[in-house]
């Protein structure tokens, strides 16, 4: 463990030491729950990334990266996050089902924000899907979280899928059971899903929006019907 904390030292020196606070209030605005991290710019964190992943290749192992994982997702700033989500990416050859259990936690009990979410969902939970780790049914027992975090991780994971061939019947599958979610982020995350397949599978998705528009929450119809033409999407208004 010695050797996680003395990582986890290193990986806080060097954000303290880039932390950049016109950063911090650049992005503050895109963070209703306020924006919990260093600031630190992309080009820098990008770099550092690359040369601690190079230095550490023959010393860590996926097991190391989760433990490293749970220091860093615990203190829920968005940098330490988003380290780890690169950290544990760089083993996704080694992936299975028990290491999305265990990354599931952190949507669980650790990950507040949308941010780190969708970094997750974008660098390590669509591979879990795309390499054949996990069926689209364990993804759907997410659904039931009581964290509206995890919940939102299941459109978003499929966001990723969709260069994939990912079908709407699948799509559809997973997400009906979130079609009533009281949660703005869930819905959001569900509506940017919908209107990346109906740009592919328009008729298939403009089926379902009828069927739940009345409803559902608004920012789903809002966020998949955005790229319709003004006066098309009229048609998938609630009826008061």
């Amino acid at each position: 463990m010695k050797k996680l904390q003395l990582k986890h030292k290193e990986i806080m020196e060097f954000c303290l030491a880039n932390s950049d606070n016109s950063i911090i209030k650049k992005y503050s605005k895109y963070f209703k729950e306020g924006y919990k991290g260093y600031g630190i710019d992309t080009k820098i964190f990008e770099s550092q990334k690359s040369i601690w992943l190079n230095l550490w290749s023959n010393d860590m192992t996926l097991d190391d990266y989760l433990d490293l994982g749970d220091i860093l997702m615990s203190t829920g700033l968005l940098e330490e996050a988003s380290f780890a989500t690169f950290f544990i990416a760089s083993k996704k050859d080694e992936f299975s089902i028990e290491t999305f259990d265990r990354i599931g936690k952190w949507l669980e009990n650790d990950i507040k924000n949308w941010a780190t979410t969708d970094i997750l969902c974008m660098f390590v939970l669509c591979h879990f899907l795309m390499d054949n780790k996990i069926s689209y049914e364990k993804l759907k027992e997410w659904t039931t979280s009581e964290s509206e975090w995890k919940r939102r991780a299941v459109p978003v994971t499929l966001v990723v899928l969709i260069k994939n061939d990912l079908k709407p019947i699948d799509a559809i599958n997973l997400i009906e059971p979130l079609m009533l979610d009281d949660s703005e982020y869930v819905q959001m995350g569900i509506g940017t899903l919908l209107r990346g397949l109906w740009k592919e599978y328009p008729t298939e998705i403009e089926n379902f929006l009828m069927k739940w528009k009345d409803k559902c929450g608004r920012l789903i119809v809002q966020y998949s019907t955005e790229k319709m033409d003004k006066e098309y999407r009229k048609k998938f208004r609630k009826i008061k």
